[in-house]
């Protein structure tokens, strides 16, 4: 039997599977709220056949005449409390109250609306086994008739109609005893509120749907307020385009104004050469002495290119002449050997001679026969008479004559042919002595002929060297200089601080210091004597030496000034200081002077600086309202003279153990940069140039314009680069006062205002307004931050300014970072030998524990240095790390993060790895070991996120370790893809990719990795090709130069 308890949990389960509130027809069939309906159909029959059947076959029972009331009596009465609304949550004898029991319900079926807990069906059990035992005991006492009506109808019935459940469960309770009717008329009260919450819900629905239709509505004016801002920012760009218009008719204007001035100023000049006639004379005789001179130049030129054009000519005739002796020499060992063919022809004459005289006393012997043999015959009687002896001898005679006879004959022959010969080899002999006799007697002409040419040339030499000797004497009487290259840059620099200081102390004038300072800039040797030979002695016997040499003199170049923050290496954070040390020392070796104006900070490397003093008499500068004193410091850094100005402020400024990351970096850095060009004006300096760098520096440029050109510091352009966009120096107008600044003036949308934040104003964007020149450090940046999301708010700035906005890609110092002469690394090598590489890798496994066995030489290294921060893509270094251990190669990682999360999660990896035999994480900075890495690594790492320019890559192919970077920045300008065939062949060097997800890095680093491994001579090319790019400042430095000289060229702007 289902007893009143089960019904109440059941009804109680329900209410918690559905949620709270009073539950309508609409809720219990389909659900409540925006659930699934499958989910909620599932709920409702689940609850249905739980709670509802027990009550249907209740229904059965009753139709078969089953009598419920004293069953359910016989249950009551085993209770020891009276059963009512606060008990009938009893479960298994035990009594609960009905909040702990809506708890412990709520616990049981929390997050499962579909399941149903263990001590509900524990009570269903309990339940069911009472009512079987009663119905059991029931059936004996009588039989109910047969009921026309299946339990499961009924069940369909209830599922189909669930107010049927409402009426069963009434009518069964309606027979039970009075707690029973207390329970129905609380059930009565439910289904009453249960109507109310159903038309609340009505009501709640209707309010939703006009809710839904002013959402709607408002849907609707919001796309038409988007049409209106599409349609605004149209008339914006065509506004812009006019602007640009106007812009350029506007300058246009201003170059035809300049004109006029221009032959205003010429006219002036005309009717002043009038009014002062001796004025004029003086200055056309001066015009005079200078054409004069320039003809003398002139002449001398001319000269000297006619002693070149001879000397050429010389050199070609000692060419010819040098040949005639080759041939000369070659004919005289001809007859050398014809001598010696005389001599053996000489030989076979006297041979033959010899031979001649035998055969004449042969031939006399032959005589003597023939004549006896003629007297033989006159007397024949006589020798008949003889005897028989006599003709013995006769026959032994003529046998012995005709055999003589024979020999003459022939050796006569053969004596006559030897003469033959003899006459020819003579007549040759006469020839060849002939041959011989014009031999000598070319030879002696020809020698005869080039020592005369080699005496006219030695005279003409002579000649040459004295004229170059005369017009060298000549030139140094007229400019009265001779530069010195061998002295090095620091001593210079040295006479040129040495200089400012004697100014600063008031012992030499204003033009005195800079006639000075223009003798040293040129380096004469009048100057460097004075100061090497009275060295240690007193200032005031220098100063008397110096002035001795005081003459007008010409500038030999441009006088730049940097004004910044960071200097490489005493004081660098990133990028900046390398440029403003690379940039200045390129600079100065074409002959330009070039100044530096440093904070002195507390946390700079003092070791670098060289001659470090202080200047006796202080810097006084204007801020806040008052006027500070500053201390000024003079030195050499990297042969480049700097000045240190050290405030004496109450805040102090400069003393903080860092350079950035302080809250009032902004008042620290206008502090500076008006005292910077105090410096300026109280050096008596005239620059042509004055650079300044990053948000830091920018006030430079509206503090000279709006301070310091009505004061008389008008010589100078401004020049600005910007290495960041992402760092602005935006602050509150009033901050601008502190620095002598006007802030309503300078709060103008096309002055200073922030693009964003109209309250504030915007140094950087100050810097590009008022600056004649203004550059970024790469060109593909430069093209970036033209757009919203690379300007950061200056788009529009840099748009309107396109005509003075460069990007020029930063170089490397190649002295600095050069493997064939850097001592940091253990095998000095070059793009000619780069055997030492392979040294240095092995070098490089052993100083960082490293596998270096057999098997890991064809493994390769993968190298990383930098700040670990977002920009530089942190989460593709730390894929790169795990790909490169897959692909079979070894990782280097060199750097740390100013963010604590980042560095303790590189802190984490580098524990794991820490023993690891192909992996090492260093979370610092090493000087010396970022030199073994660049020098030890086969594939080196770049894949930042942006990057203005980048200089890793470049130091990393200059010592062979062949860059794999994302396309942004200055890396698009200096890695190009080894397999991008839109690429010139001889461009190609290195491997580079798009995306900013790991598998974009993965196809660079995999396409790198498997060229190293499978194509080894091909990837030593590689190496060979990257070693030989030029990335020094040369290029740099001469687009610099030239957007120097235009800017000097151009009238001044005025704002």
């Amino acid at each position: 039997m289902t007893s009143v308890g089960t019904v109440r949990l059941g009804a109680q389960t329900f209410h918690n599977n559905i949620g709270d509130g009073p539950i309508s027809r609409q809720t219990f069939l389909y659900g409540k709220g925006s659930g699934p309906r499958s989910q909620i159909a599932a709920l409702r029959d689940q609850c249905i056949a739980f709670h509802v059947t027990p009550i249907c076959k209740m229904g059965s029972r009753r139709a078969r005449g089953y009598q419920k009331k004293n069953a359910v009596k016989k249950v009551l009465s085993k209770r020891s409390t009276p059963v009512d609304v606060e008990s009938l949550g009893m479960e298994g004898g035990k009594v609960v109250s009905e909040q702990e029991f809506e708890s412990e319900n709520d616990t049981q079926h929390q997050g499962s609306g579909d399941q149903i807990s263990s001590n509900t069906r524990e009570h269903y059990r309990v339940a069911s086994n009472t009512e079987e035992q009663h119905e059991a005991t029931s059936s004996t006492e009588e039989k109910a008739p047969a009921h026309d009506i299946s339990v499961d109808d009924e069940i369909k019935l209830v599922k189909d109609d669930p107010s049927v459940l409402s009426s069963t469960v009434v009518d069964f309770l309606s027979t039970g005893s009075a707690a029973d009717q207390n329970f129905v008329k609380t059930m009565e009260d439910l289904m009453s509120k249960v109507k109310d919450a159903e038309k609340n819900i009505l009501s709640l629905n209707q309010a939703r749907m006009q809710n839904l239709e002013q959402l709607e509505q408002t849907l609707r004016e919001n796309e038409a307020l988007k049409e209106q801002v599409n349609v605004l920012k149209l008339r914006l760009e065509e506004a812009d385009i006019r602007l640009k218009t106007a812009d350029q008719e506007k300058s246009k204007i201003k170059l035809l104004e300049q004109e006029v001035e221009m032959l205003k100023e010429k006219e002036e000049i005309n009717a002043l050469s009038n009014d002062d006639d001796g004025d004029h004379i003086s200055l056309s005789e001066h015009m005079k002495a200078m054409e004069s001179e320039s003809v003398k130049l002139a002449a001398v030129d001319v000269e000297l290119k006619r002693f070149k054009i001879e000397n050429e000519t010389l050199h070609k005739e000692i060419k010819f002449l040098q040949n005639e002796l080759a041939n000369a020499s070659k004919e005289v060992k001809f007859l050398e050997q014809l001598k010696q063919e005389r001599n053996s022809l000489q030989k076979k004459l006297a041979e033959s001679q010899g031979k001649v005289a035998e055969a004449n006393s042969m031939a006399l012997e032959l005589a003597k026969l023939k004549l006896e043999k003629q007297i033989e015959r006159e007397n024949p009687k006589r020798i008949e008479t003889s005897g028989p002896s006599l003709n013995n001898t006769e026959e032994y005679s003529n046998k012995v004559s005709k055999d003589s006879i024979n020999d003459l004959e022939s050796l006569v022959l053969k004596l006559e042919s030897d003469n033959e010969i003899l006459k020819k080899v003579q007549a040759e002999n006469e020839e060849l002595r002939t041959q011989i006799q014009l031999l000598e007697q070319s030879l002696v002409d020809s020698d005869a002929l080039i020592r005369s040419q080699l005496e006219s040339y030695q005279s003409e030499v002579e000649t040459l060297y004295s004229s170059l000797e005369n017009l060298k004497a000549e030139k140094v009487a007229h400019s009265e200089e001779s530069r010195v290259v061998h002295v090095p840059w620091e001593l210079w620099s040295h006479i040129l601080t040495f200089i400012d200081k004697l100014l600063l102390e008031k012992k030499l004038s204003l033009s005195e210091s800079a006639a000075l300072r223009e003798m040293a800039w040129r380096q004469e040797l009048k100057i460097r004597d004075v100061f090497v030979t009275q060295k240690g002695q007193p200032d005031e016997d220098i100063v008397s030496g110096l002035l001795e040499l005081l003459k007008a003199k010409k500038r030999p170049g441009m006088h730049i000034v940097h004004i910044a923050a960071e200097m490489a290496p005493v004081a660098k954070v990133g990028g900046l200081g390398d440029v403003v040390t690379g940039l200045g020392r390129a600079f100065q070796k074409e002959g330009h002077l070039v100044e530096i104006v440093l904070p002195k900070y507390d946390c700079m490397d003092y070791s670098r600086i060289n001659n470090l003093e202080a200047v006796s008499v202080g810097l006084d500068s204007y801020f806040d309202g008052c006027t500070f004193k500053n201390k000024i410091w003079t030195g050499i850094v990297e042969g480049l003279p700097v000045y240190f100005i050290e405030p004496e402020h109450p805040s102090r400024f400069f003393w903080r153990r860092k350079i950035y990351g302080e809250g009032d970096d902004f008042k620290r850095f206008t502090y500076f940069s008006r005292a910077a060009l105090q410096l300026v004006v109280q050096a008596g300096k005239r620059p042509d140039i004055i650079h300044c760098h990053d948000w830091h520096t920018a006030a430079v440029a509206p503090l000279y314009w709006d301070v310091y050109v009505p004061q008389g510091l008008d010589s100078a352009r401004i020049a600005f680069t910007c290495h960041n966009f992402e760092y602005q120096g935006a602050e509150d107008p009033v901050a601008l006062a502190s620095c002598g600044l006007d802030p309503e003036r300078m709060h103008q949308p096309d002055r200073m205002q922030d693009n964003f934040i109209q309250n504030r104003i915007n140094l950087l964007k100050g810097g590009i307004v008022f600056s004649n020149i203004v550059t970024t450090v790469s060109p593909t940046y430069a093209q970036e931050v033209r757009n919203i999301e690379g300007g950061k708010g200056l788009h529009l700035t840099l748009t309107a300014q396109a005509h003075k906005f460069f990007g020029i890609l930063n170089g490397i110092d190649t002295e600095v970072w050069n493997p064939a002469s850097d001592l940091l690394i253990s095998h000095q090598y070059s793009a000619e030998d780069i055997d030492g590489k392979a040294a240095n890798k092995e070098a490089l496994r052993s100083a960082l524990r490293l596998s270096g066995t057999v098997l890991d030489s064809d493994r390769p290294i993968v190298g990383c240095i930098t700040r670990l921060v977002p920009q530089k893509g942190v989460h593709l270094i730390r894929h790169a790390i795990f790909r490169t251990l897959e692909q079979g190669g070894q990782f280097i990682l060199l750097g740390s993060s100013p963010i604590d999360q980042i560095q303790r999660e590189f802190e984490a990896l580098s524990q794991q790895f820490n023993e690891h035999p192909h992996i090492r994480l260093i979370l610092k900075y090493d000087e010396a070991l970022s030199h073994s890495i660049y020098a030890g690594a086969d594939i080196f790492i770049v894949p930042s996120i942006f990057e203005p320019c980048g200089l890793t890559q470049m130091i990393a192919m200059r010592y062979g370790a062949i860059p794999v970077a994302r396309k942004t920045g200055g890396l698009n300008d200096s890695v190009f893809d080894v397999d991008d065939e839109t690429i010139p062949q001889q461009i190609r060097n290195g491997f580079t990719f798009a995306g900013m997800h790991e598998k974009d890095l993965e196809s660079a680093l995999d396409r790198a990795m498997n060229y190293f491994m499978h194509r080894k001579e091909w990837w030593q090319e590689l190496v060979k090709k990257a070693m030989m790019m030029d990335f020094s400042w040369n290029n740099s430095a001469n687009q610099y130069a030239e957007l120097y000289a235009r800017a000097i060229a151009r009238a001044r702007t005025r704002f």
